[in-house]
């Protein structure tokens, strides 16, 4: 399927930035989930990988539980896509019952929501990690560029043989901007701290890169990672949501070696191996899907969401089991770094979607 240019429409600091544009659509006689006295269907169809994928689909279907939780009257449902042929008889599936708000996880199936969407016009949906101009779908973005920036200037920070590696999914911007960050973050680490750190999967200036092609294949996942390996980087970046567990297994076979986790806090998706995961480049999923329910519920329908440093969206996560592997220093010149992107600072070299140097 082919995938149109991503797009970032920045709103305001929170999911306020939606746009009321219609009323909700009429409620089903029965919830299909557990409260069937709930008024309001909200309906999440998942990307690959499933519900408990350790990633965005988790983080999305916990904002869809946190809104019902938050509102009674809300009742929430989803179903599981196993590949991109599942997308389009999930969503209509979700209008032949009678869904009051539809929302579709993964850049990939922005096109499916969009199609859907315009045939029904009367229904609010929303599309995670995908921009969308169809008026009732509203969109839920993240500038991962920035968390990602940070979490390069610590890999570089933090690497003890000078190599250090991304590798992704799929070759579609939710996945490449993470990457284009965490080099962009080695490369600043390099030039204010002279070093020479290199990354190995991708170049952001060609674009060209290393990538699964799948974001369920571990074995693919820990292959590659095992060849990054052996040509000397000891911290790992995959952007591959299940996929990047393959990651997490050939650091824990290998001494030394440590992975940066994307979406959620890998050391709270994967407990038992937060001793290899040094930290997360996080999007705050289960917020902005939690908002943009409780909004549709309220009748607000369509408008964008765009997670940042500044509103909490993104972030890098906590050391864990490293904090005390990473030194204070790394920790301040992080917090300082952390602020010049908030403030827009183009000196830092960061052309994320959402900065001036991008626009």
């Amino acid at each position: 399927m082919a995938v149109k240019p991503y797009k970032l429409a920045l709103a305001g600091v929170a999911a306020t930035g939606l746009i009321t544009l219609t009323a909700c659509g009429e409620a089903p006689e029965e919830g299909s989930g557990d409260d069937a006295e709930a008024s309001f269907q909200a309906c999440m169809v998942t990307d690959s990988g499933g519900v408990d994928d350790k990633s965005f689909n988790e983080s999305s279907w916990a904002g869809m539980n946190d809104a019902a939780e938050e509102n009674p009257d809300i009742d929430v449902d989803y179903k599981e896509s196993s590949n991109e042929s599942d997308y389009d008889p999930n969503l209509q599936a979700w209008v032949d019952d009678g869904c009051d708000f539809i929302v579709g996880v993964g850049g990939l199936m922005t096109e499916n929501v969009n199609t859907a969407a315009t045939n029904n016009p009367d229904i609010p949906f929303a599309t995670v990690d995908g921009f969308s101009e169809v008026e009732n779908v509203h969109s839920i973005q993240f500038d991962t560029a920035q968390s990602a920036f940070l979490a390069g200037y610590l890999a570089a920070a933090q690497t003890e043989t000078g190599t250090v590696a991304t590798w992704g999914g799929a070759k579609i911007p939710p996945v490449t901007i993470f990457m284009d960050g965490f080099v962009q973050g080695v490369a600043y680490h390099n030039e204010a701290k002279g070093t020479d750190v290199q990354v190995l999967g991708w170049d952001p200036e060609s674009q060209e890169g290393t990538f699964t092609d799948d974001f369920e294949d571990t074995s693919a996942g820990k292959s590659l990672s095992e060849t990054f390996i052996s040509q000397g980087a000891d911290i790992i970046h995959p952007v591959a949501g299940p996929a990047g567990t393959g990651a997490v297994t050939a650091a824990g076979e290998n001494e030394g070696v440590s992975v940066i986790w994307v979406d959620v806090d890998g050391c709270e998706s994967l407990p038992d191996d937060c001793s290899v995961i040094l930290s997360s480049a996080e999007k705050g999923l289960a917020v902005a899907v939690k908002d943009a329910v409780l909004a549709a519920y309220d009748g607000e329908v369509g408008g964008s969401y765009t997670g940042t440093l500044e509103n909490g969206g993104v972030s890098l996560a906590p050391f864990h089991e490293f904090e005390d592997a990473v030194s204070e220093e790394t920790k301040t010149e992080l917090e300082e770094i952390q602020q010049r992107i908030i403030d827009g600072d183009e000196s830092l070299g960061l052309n994320s979607p959402s900065s001036p140097a991008a626009s």
